[in-house]
């Protein structure tokens, strides 16, 4: 048996290290509006926000259930080892005046049993607590809306950077080809005694920089799939492959329509969201109010009684006494010292500081989308001004590569036009994943959407 159960843990095991294995091993392709669905389906903050509406929906019901009726069962069975002694005088048993009989009253054995519904027939809270239901799953609802929006934010920041990262290096393995081929060849000139050894130098120093440049970014390459797989809901040592191309996506991002599109602030999700708050706060001052109001519930009881000298209740001879009771309770409240006007007054202060909340909301957003239409239009802008960059710094560096070549231009000028070429390289990446990220951030802040169960 000992080696049945160490067999059967280490099959357990090699399963799970199996099942373990497989899901890192299993390769993803995605493009972005895939990568985008994935996420918000799987991300982590994105399940928290669903599981949220679930709780709501139970507690809708908690809510509700408080004033529909609530019956409960009881069930006593009492055996008395030693049964109390009661004294009684004695003359009544016909015993000598002034003295105690000792008497024991009832059988060794009872069992009782009872029934209660209870019935909420009014109760100012409860009223005010199923109109609070609605809110809440509200509350919920636009939370996860808000989510999802986060998630697709965070999803393509993270899809970009891993293109941006994916581009980096392809160009620095291309600008490091090219620039070894011009060292090797510089090398040769200086053995046949034709250049300076400082040209030599130069190149190198350039070249050493390039490589070291490169190792860190395709370090930062790992870590930016890892942030991907983290954004996605993966394992972070899950295989990805992206099918998208970084220029293609941000001509595809450029879209100057979006920039006259305009909303009502009032269905911006972050109003929403404060809109509810504010609606909440004047619930939590309906609900001390009506704390002032009276609270009337109703019960009906049913119970039966066996009494034995032995465990006989199973039996059909066994005698079962019944009883049953009908009864109303009105509760109302009458002084508290004050103690519910403060509350009251405490929630009303609460109220008007939401409503505060809320005006302060509804600058904040148009703020924002103005701000996030700057910034979009600027990131367009700055993508074609590095475009023309590029194309100036590659004519720049070309001419002194010639100038190199025939000895009318320094190492030092050569090197000058190349690191001015690879800046310009990587600030056209950068430009491309601004237009990107921007155009979403305005996305998100001129959506209406709300949530519903499909999505």
């Amino acid at each position: 048996m000992k080696n049945i159960s160490s067999l059967l843990l280490a099959v357990l095991f090699c399963a799970n290290l199996w099942a373990q294995e497989s899901e890192t091993s299993r390769v993803y392709t995605f493009s972005l509006e895939e990568a985008i669905a994935f996420g918000i389906d799987n991300n982590y903050a994105a399940r928290i926000s669903s599981k949220d509406i679930d709780k709501a929906l139970k507690q809708k019901w908690e809510i509700i259930a408080q004033g529909l009726p609530q019956i409960t069962g009881n069930l006593d069975y009492q055996n008395f080892l030693k049964q109390p002694v009661t004294l009684i005088p004695a003359e009544i048993t016909g015993g000598e005046p002034g003295t105690f009989t000792p008497v024991r009253f009832g059988t060794q054995q009872n069992l009782n049993g009872t029934a209660t519904w209870n019935q909420l027939i009014f109760d100012g809270s409860y009223i005010v607590g199923v109109q609070s239901a609605k809110t809440l799953l509200q509350i919920s609802k636009n939370a996860k809306t808000k989510t999802d929006q986060q998630v697709k934010s965070s999803v393509i920041n993270a899809y970009g950077n891993v293109l941006l990262a994916e581009e980096s290096v392809k160009i620095l393995q291309y600008n490091i080809e090219t620039l070894e081929k011009n060292y090797s060849d510089t090398k040769k000139i200086f053995e046949n005694g034709l250049t300076e050894e400082e040209n030599v130098e130069q190149l190198e120093i350039t070249l050493i920089g390039l490589k070291n440049n490169l190792n860190r970014n395709k370090r930062n390459r790992d870590i930016s799939y890892e942030m991907l797989n983290l954004t996605l809901g993966l394992p972070v040592q899950t295989l990805l492959k992206l099918t998208e191309d970084l220029n293609i996506l941000a001509l595809r991002y450029f879209d100057l329509e979006l920039l006259a599109k305009d909303i009502s602030v009032e269905e911006n999700i972050d109003y929403r969201i404060a809109e509810n708050q504010a609606e909440a706060a004047r619930i939590y001052v309906r609900l001390e109010q009506s704390k002032a109001l009276p609270r009337l519930s109703a019960f009906v009881n049913y119970g039966f009684q066996g009494n034995s000298e032995s465990f006989s209740f199973l039996q059909n001879d066994q005698k079962y006494f019944t009883q049953s009771i009908l009864g109303v309770n009105l509760s109302i409240p009458i002084f508290s010292s004050g103690m519910r006007g403060a509350r009251t007054q405490q929630k009303k202060i609460e109220y008007d500081q939401a409503l505060i909340q809320l005006d302060q909301t509804k600058n904040q957003v148009r703020l924002e989308i103005d701000s996030a239409k700057n910034n979009y239009e600027y990131s367009l802008e700055n993508y074609k001004t590095q475009q023309q960059n590029l194309r100036l710094a590659e004519r720049i560096e070309n001419k002194n590569q010639i100038k190199f070549s025939e000895g009318l231009a320094t190492s030092f000028d050569l090197r000058d036009a190349q690191t001015q070429l690879f800046s310009a390289q990587q600030e056209l990446l950068q430009s491309m994943l601004n237009v990107i990220t921007n155009k979403v951030e305005l996305e998100n802040l001129l959506d209406t959407s709300r949530y519903t169960a499909k999505n």
